[in-house]
């Protein structure tokens, strides 16, 4: 089966988590198994490992990829964790990769990247009603103002001026429209202008930090005791709210729950930027189960 997608920081994600035989493994977002994958080859515990994931293209490709007695869920990571924890479920190790995947950039009509024309989509899981769409063309130029300086850290002066220039074109329909627009407001940069604005919106359809925010509390009670944890964050404000959690969770001595193993985040190397460019924004860290 074709390769749909090349994981980010696989040896260190290897190497952190540490998977041996008989061992059982959650994937949070399992995308398309290229983490799942090199686990699993080590582990061979099917049973009672579990992959999650939103994306409906995503789960249906990994029913066809993995054995049948290993869980599947279409689902968002926080409802699959309540599902788990419900259960009274546990893992020996744990990982969420929370960037997007590489078939959700590059299908046009998924409408997720500026560098291809597609509609204003952006949803990971296109159940729900909320689409980029939506955002751009009914949202008020104050509240697209406050999504592209909180979601894009953008500065206050240019988001309001975008939202303005946004509210002024509608109707947008495509990613290029909106792209188009962004760039003729903008001087030249090594980043796309609307890089920061594209990722405010998809966070704001998908409530992406909200997710992480409402999902990292529980994860020690999904783990095996000196189980291991690793997340995989691409942008500043994911990596912050992992970093306060780790942070937290390790603060009470022999009480806390989590040991943390990475004292600094863990980035790919100059011989995986070659290969894979977009996990120069990459960033792992990983704690341990008390």
């Amino acid at each position: 089966m074709k390769k749909l997608h090349t994981p980010v920081l696989l040896s260190e994600v290897l190497a952190g988590l540490d998977p041996r035989p008989g061992k059982t493994y959650l994937d949070l977002t399992a995308g398309y198994g290229g983490h799942a994958s090199e686990i699993l080859d080590v582990t061979r515990q099917f049973k009672g490992s579990v992959l999650v994931d939103r994306d409906e293209f995503a789960a249906d490709y990994l029913k066809q990829k993995f054995p049948r007695d290993i869980e599947i869920k279409n689902t968002d990571f926080y409802g699959a964790v309540l599902q788990l924890a419900e259960c009274g479920k546990t893992f020996d190790m744990i990982l969420a990769d929370f960037g997007v995947s590489s078939p959700q950039l590059d299908m046009e009509e998924r409408g997720f990247s500026f560098k291809h024309d597609g509609p204003l989509d952006m949803r990971m899981d296109r159940r729900q009603a909320l689409t980029a769409d939506t955002v751009v063309n009914t949202y008020g130029e104050r509240e697209l103002t406050e999504i592209f300086v909180r979601f894009g850290e953008e500065k206050p002066g240019r988001a309001k001026m975008l939202a303005r220039e946004i509210v002024h074109h509608r109707p947008i329909h495509t990613t290029k429209e909106l792209a188009d627009i962004i760039l003729g407001k903008s001087r030249y940069s090594k980043t796309h202008p609307a890089a920061r604005i594209f990722q405010a919106i998809r966070i704001a359809v998908n409530d992406e930090l909200g997710e992480i925010e409402k999902t990292l509390p529980l994860l020690p009670k999904l783990l095996n005791r000196n189980g291991r944890l690793g997340i995989i964050t691409f942008h500043s404000l994911e990596d912050r709210l992992v970093k306060d959690y780790f942070k937290e969770a390790s603060s009470f001595g022999e009480e806390s729950e989590l040991k943390i193993l990475t004292k600094k985040p863990i980035t790919a190397e100059n011989q995986e930027l070659v290969i894979n460019p977009r996990a120069r924004s990459a960033k792992l860290r990983i704690a341990q189960r008390n």
